[in-house]
């Protein structure tokens, strides 16, 4: 029977998926491992959970009949500057174009614009690709020598694991991890500050940045729907229970989750 326990897959297979696929086989919970981009008629309005990428996830969700929660789209640019460590503006992209300096630019909570360190802002999907009034996060480049993802869940952190090392894939378990008291000390600045500016189950990565001076930073990467976030060296049971409560149906969310439906 598919209904609320049931945990469906719309990822491409990936360590992540599978990791959270045998979490909930040992869990009880049902899974469906989609092959295409329409789930079968038996899990039409079902009520079930959802686990997937970006490009399935709306359409999913609304077959589905469930809601997703996720960070509003300009939360990251909206934290205090010692949180997010760099200048960070939410704009139009066709105010973005009259950029002439090196600048990271992408899309909040979805791909329209590809994310990525772009000369100037020329060099931006120009109006034939993209709407001139799609909002973009503009931010100032920098470097990060380590970069974490912490899977949070009532405000605090519930599963944690790194996920890159100067800029390149590098996974290893937040426990046990030499930054392990730096990465919680600062997610728990970060979440005291604005844990009410976030749903209840959300991902939130965070970094250590290095100037051209050698100077060492803190500073939150981003936030992202737990629903779409890869587990990496995650405990998979603990990532499991913040991707369950970030993808249910809408009579299950709290008032304040409600705030936080992806639309």
């Amino acid at each position: 029977m598919v209904d609320g326990t049931t945990l469906v897959f719309g990822h491409r297979p990936s360590g992540s998926s599978r990791a959270l696929l045998k979490a909930a086989a040992d869990r009880g919970i049902g899974a469906v491992q989609l092959t295409g981009p329409e789930p079968p008629a038996d899990l039409i309005g079902c009520g079930a959970h959802l686990y997937s990428g970006l490009l399935l996830a709306d359409a999913l969700a609304s077959a589905l009949g469930i809601t997703l929660l996720e960070a509003a789209p300009g939360w990251l640019a909206d934290l205090p500057e010692p949180l997010r460590g760099r200048d960070i503006v939410l704009v139009p992209i066709a105010e973005a174009y009259g950029l002439r300096r090196p600048v990271f630019v992408k899309s909040p909570n979805d791909k329209r614009v590809r994310a990525g360190l772009y000369a100037d802002g020329a060099h931006l999907p120009g109006p034939d690709a993209v709407d001139p009034e799609t909002l973009v996060l503009v931010a100032d480049p920098v470097s990060f020598a380590a970069e974490f993802r912490l899977h949070v869940l009532d405000g605090a952190v519930h599963a944690g694991s790194q996920y890159a090392s100067n800029g390149s894939l590098a996974l290893a378990p937040l426990d046990g991890h030499p930054h392990h008291g730096a990465v919680l000390g600062f997610a728990r600045e970060v979440l005291a500050a604005c844990a009410a500016t976030l749903p209840s189950a959300i991902v939130v990565d965070v970094g250590l940045t290095v100037d051209a001076q050698g100077t060492e930073r803190w500073a939150v990467v981003e936030a992202n729907g737990a629903w779409g976030s890869g587990c990496y060296a995650a405990d998979p049971q603990r990532a499991l229970d913040v991707v369950l409560r970030a993808s249910g149906t809408a009579e299950t969310l709290s008032r304040h989750d409600l705030r936080f439906a992806r639309t």
